[in-house]
């Protein structure tokens, strides 16, 4: 039920619902750290089939964003991996570093929608190159959170001008590609290194078998909702994510 809601609300603006997870896995579930990020990167793998089989039938996974995406932050999260596990072990940090990231962006974001920029004043969209750049550090910033990089990658791309609904796909495709990725890279560092690395497998399946339904009815629901409605949740996400981690962090 917990993937399931996550998975209908988080799917429409391009956001896997994983970095939702995380403070319950923390808090709820009691999950050692750093076994959170493959326990929610096996989520992302077993929920993500589900939003983007239903953007496939709708023809949103085709052009060059989804390719630049996908092939910038593949190489990101394995490099992000081995950060987590060998030099971010504990809580606290992690907690820190989700806050000072997700708070700015989802007010940043917020506020752009707010009040969006004169004709004359708008940023193009970003370059290809720029893409590519920016989805290999947000790909190693996913593999330390275990988020898969899309929830970042939607705000920053939704913020420079391109619409949710050509973002949104591009952002979970990559996070399912990711995901997999970091996956296995997480089990492969499991049998070489000591401590609580492998997933939490009867958690990581079922909230992602919860996901799997939510996100196809999440990514159903998108073309029915305004722009405008899906860029402010989009960033209230991001700043509730944001808020939620410092105050834990502070605690």
């Amino acid at each position: 039920m917990v993937g399931m809601l996550i998975a209908i609300v988080t799917a429409p603006v391009g956001v896997s619902g994983a970095v939702f997870l995380l403070p319950m896995q923390l808090s709820v579930f009691a999950v050692p750290n750093p076994a959170v990020t493959p326990t929610n990167l096996l989520y992302n793998v077993v929920a993500g089939p589900g939003a983007l089989l239903r953007y496939r039938r709708d023809g949103a996974l085709t052009g060059p964003l989804v390719r630049r995406l996908v092939l910038g932050t593949l190489p990101g999260v394995i490099f992000g991996a081995v950060i987590r596990v060998f030099a971010l072990p504990g809580p606290d940090v992690f907690r820190l570093l989700v806050a000072a990231l997700m708070l700015p962006l989802g007010t940043w974001l917020i506020a752009r929608t707010l009040r969006p920029a004169s004709p004359d004043n708008r940023r193009p969209e970003p370059a290809p190159h720029t893409i590519t750049v920016l989805a290999l550090a947000v790909g190693v910033v996913g593999g330390i959170y275990g988020i898969g990089g899309g929830s970042i990658l939607g705000p920053i791309l939704v913020g420079r001008g391109i619409p949710v609904s050509n973002a949104a796909p591009a952002a979970l495709a990559s996070t399912f590609a990711t995901s997999v990725v970091g996956a296995s890279t997480y089990a492969l560092l499991s049998l070489a290194h000591g401590g609580d690395i492998a997933p939490d497998w009867p958690l990581g399946l079922t909230c992602g078998m919860g996901g799997l339904i939510g996100g196809y009815l999440g990514a159903r629901l998108q073309p029915r909702l305004p722009e405008t409605l899906l860029r402010l949740l989009l960033g209230t996400l991001a700043a509730a994510l944001g808020t939620l981690y410092a105050i834990n962090a502070l605690r």
